[in-house]
Formats: structure tokens, sequence, C-alpha cells
């Protein structure tokens, strides 16, 4: 009996050491960067907050704790190799138990177990290096957003591998509004963690090696609606990537914000989805069937060329790097370790794909975004995807304005010329140019500016004694007097009654 019972626990040791998850097993393949982590913490003035749990009414200002991995140089004699274990003191001061001892660390937060193979990821060692250098030159960025009440570091391997290739991530943790604590996943919550988000946004402004104009937003679970949310409010966003984001699953969150336009949500976005959730589930968790098939958000798009993927053997959790290390399997849904690896590696490079490809211009990352997964050498058992491109949005005379910006408003009638060209249906509307030419000309830095889209204006409208006035007016504020008085008179002989022409002439005569 007793050799029974020993033979039945070394089974079950053999079986749960070769399921076992480890960052070796997962095998990111890096790339050529070393990868350089810093943590800090900064504070948000404008916001106040309360500590959860010191169960008192002081209020502080907002404090967002700050995680970034970057290209780097390492420091021989100062920089440090980190393990889990040093990711897991960050995790402590986000959580706001800085001082609790590290050996509660697996029995006091709920998503991590203590179990003997958890405690065996703490002294596993990471690809990041502490006290390291930002390597010269300027990287994309990509802004992270955890999932509900999560950490900023919650998905560290994903964030060492960009980084790895690369990219600059910065992320904070999910925090309530006024405390640790969300609401229940509520509009309020999504607002609030889209705030710091745009905390974030600023932040980036201070680092030389940040490239701002490539900057995309990466989000998992709560964190993917609440970039929702952001890409509607700015327009310096170029890419979107969500890791089983909410935005999915409770459209109604999205619908209820201020801020919600879908004309404004321009940008490629890419969902990466659970598997289909079984219907012990469905039915044992009060969960509706249509999170399995329904996804407005996606279906609604139209100005966004959108790639939904869905993962046949990842579950919720583990789309984290925190979920693949930590998480209790559900024996209802769950796959072996050995997939759930193996779908968080192919996970991880069709994010780097899609980045490469939106910020990086790589042709052959853009030509695998568009492939099928099985041309791409994915089997469709794996991974199952579904694309559609954005409709082509008129070009219109805020797009024009932009081109004419880009170069100065130099050469406004070649420009002009091509764009109608190509975009027959541009309307420049006489007014829009008149405003913008004279606001031009009244800045003594941007004359000639002002002049060149005023004489665009006359080459589209040349019977226009108004725009023959205004041209005249930024000669005169450049004391260009003989061109004033030219074009003055050009404006009176289409309009013999306009006034401040006839009294400009007549000053110029005493």
């Amino acid at each position: 009996m007793r050799l029974t019972i020993l033979a039945t626990i070394l089974l079950f040791q053999v079986w749960t050491l070769k399921g076992q998850t480890s960052l070796k097993k997962i095998n990111l393949n890096s790339g050529k960067y070393t990868v350089g982590f810093r943590h800090y913490t900064v504070i948000d003035s404008t916001r106040t907050y309360r500590i959860h749990n010191e169960f008192n009414n002081q209020v502080i200002n907002r404090s967002i704790p700050i995680s970034i991995w970057y290209p780097a140089t390492i420091e021989k004699n100062n920089s440090k190799q980190f393990a889990v274990l040093d990711y897991l003191e960050i995790l402590k001061e986000e959580e706001e138990w800085g001082n609790l001892p590290n050996e509660f660390l697996l029995d006091w937060f709920p998503y991590l177990w203590n179990t003997p193979e958890n405690k065996a990821h703490l002294s596993e060692k990471v690809g990041a290096f502490s006290n390291s250098t930002f390597l010269d030159g300027k990287y994309p960025v990509i802004v992270y957003a955890p999932s509900y009440q999560a950490s900023s570091i919650e998905n560290f391997a994903l964030f060492e591998y960009l980084a790895s290739y690369g990219f600059v991530v910065i992320s904070s943790p999910s925090r309530g509004t006024d405390t640790r604590l969300l609401e229940g996943g509520t509009t309020k919550d999504m607002e609030t963690q889209s705030r710091d988000i745009e905390f974030l946004l600023k932040e980036i402004n201070l680092y030389e090696n940040i490239d701002l104009d490539r900057i995309a937003l990466m989000g998992f679970s709560f964190g993917g609606l609440s970039n929702a949310i952001t890409v509607m409010k700015h327009k310096t966003i170029s890419a979107i990537v969500s890791l089983d984001g909410t935005e999915r699953y409770n459209y109604a969150v999205l619908e209820n914000s201020p801020y919600f336009n879908l004309d404004k949500f321009t940008i490629p976005y890419i969902h990466f989805a659970q598997k289909e959730i079984p219907e012990e589930v469905l039915t044992s968790d009060i969960i509706p069937i249509e999170l399995n098939y329904k996804f407005r958000l996606y279906d609604s798009l139209k100005y966004s060329n959108a790639y939904s993927y869905r993962f046949h053997d990842l579950t919720h959790s583990y789309f984290s790097s925190f979920g693949v290390l930590f998480a209790n399997r559900d024996k209802r849904q769950d796959k072996s370790d050995d997939k759930i690896m193996a779908s968080y590696k192919i996970l991880s490079y069709h994010t780097l794909q899609f980045l490469n490809a939106t910020l990086q211009n790589d042709k052959n990352a853009k030509e695998f975004i568009e492939n099928s997964p099985d041309k791409n050498g994915f089997s469709n058992t794996l991974i199952s995807k579904k694309m559609k491109h954005a409709i082509t949005e008129e070009f219109n005379y805020k797009d024009f304005n932009d081109l004419a910006l880009n170069q100065g408003y130099q050469d406004l009638i070649p420009l002009y010329k091509r764009t109608i060209a190509k975009h027959p249906g541009l309307e420049l509307q006489e007014g829009m140019l008149n405003t913008l030419g004279l606001r031009l000309s009244f800045n003594s830095k941007k004359i000639e500016q002002g002049v060149n889209v005023l004489l665009l204006a006359l080459d589209i409208y040349p019977k226009s004694a108004n725009l023959y006035d205004s041209l005249a007016e930024a000669y005169l504020y450049n004391r260009d007097f003989q061109n004033a008085i030219s074009n003055y008179k050009k404006s009176l002989e289409l309009n013999p009654e306009n006034q401040n022409a006839i009294d400009r002439l007549k000053q110029f005569k005493e």
C-alpha cells in the first residue's frame, strides 16, 4: 500500500515537472539589443489619492509609479541583471505593501500561488539590467496599460522581448480614481486609467531617445478598454495592440464615455482574443454566450485597418507573463503548460511583427500582418484570424494644410495641382484660405508663408476682390508698399466699392 501511494506521488511529481512553466521554456528569441530597465515614481499634482490600507482620510497627490524598458548599454561595474523576484519587489510597492517580507509574497496576493513551481520562478534570471544607460539613437515607444488593478510589470517578458528589438516600453499600474481599488470596471475606472496613460504620453517627452512620431498603445484586459478610449482623444498615436482587451467584452463601458467617437479611431488596431469559452464555464460562471462571437468595436470600425486573432490554446489569464508563470490553472478549460507557453511565444512574435509594420515601416512585417496564419507558418488549430481594411477617408482641406505645413508653405500652387489630380473632390474654400493667409501674414516670422497661401487662393479664386485686398494687407504689413498698392488697385477693379482699398490708396497718396 505504501509503495503504491509512493508511486502515485512520484508520477504526479513527474507530471508536474513536465508541465511547469519557465522563462527558459517560453524561449522568446531576443533581438540584438541589450535591455535596460528603470523604475521610479513621479507625482501628478493635478489629482489627489489616498492609501487604501492605511485606513485614514489623509489625501496625497496622486503618485504614478513608472517602469520603463529600453535598448541599453551596460555599465560593467554597476549594472545588475534582474531576477523575477526583483520585479515582484516592484509589485509589492505598487500594491502598497512595500515592506512585506519576501517570504510572504506568494501567500499575500490572490494571483500568486504558493507552490514549489512558483517559488522556483523567483530566482529565474530575466533579460533586463538595472543601472544601464539608454543606447544612442531614437526608438519608437509603446505605452502599456495593465489589466484590472494590475502592476506595471505584469507583462515583463513581452516588454523585454520588444525592447531587445529596438522598442521602448513604458508602463504604470492600473489604479482606481481615489485609491488603489477600482469601482468594478466602470466608465469612471476607464477614464481614470486613460488619464494615467495620458500622463505617460507626457512623460515620454522627457526622453531624448524616444521618437515622439512613433507611438503605440498596448494593453491587456481592462487596459485594452482604456487604450481604446485614449486613441479617440489623441492624434499622436500611430497604432494600438490589445491583448484580449475588455473592449471586446464590455463595449457599453466604452460607449458611455463622453469621448467616445468611432470616427476618431483611425489607426491600425490588432486584437488578440482568448479561446472560445466552453459551455460548462459559460453556464457555471454565468457568462453570456455572445462573448464568444460578438465583437462590436471591431465590427463598427470604419477608418482603421483592423486585425482580430483568436488563440485557441490561451484563456484570458495567459496574455501576461504573470499569468503564464504564476496563475492557477482552470481544469475546465486551460490547455497544458507547454501549449500555453508556445502560444504566449506566438503572441509575442505577432505583437512584434505588428509593431514592426506600423512603427518601423518594415516591409516583411507588413506582409506578415496581411497574411493568413497558415501562410505565415502557423496552424489554424493554434490561431485564427480575420481582418478588414479602412474605408478611405475623404481627403479634405485639413489634410492639404498638413502637406503644405510639412513643406513650409512653399510651392503651394504645384502642390495643389498634384493633390487635386489625386483627390478631385478636394475643396479649398476661399474663406479658409483667406483666414489662414492673414493669420500667417500677421506673424512677423511667417509673412512669406502667408503671402504664399494668399497667392494659392488667388490662383483658385482669381476674381476675388477680397483676396486681393487681403494680399495687399499682407504686403503692407511687410512694408512692401509697391505690391500693396498694386493689389489694392486689383481689388478695386473687381469691387469698386471696396472701402478698405479706397482708404488705403488715399493714405498712400497723402
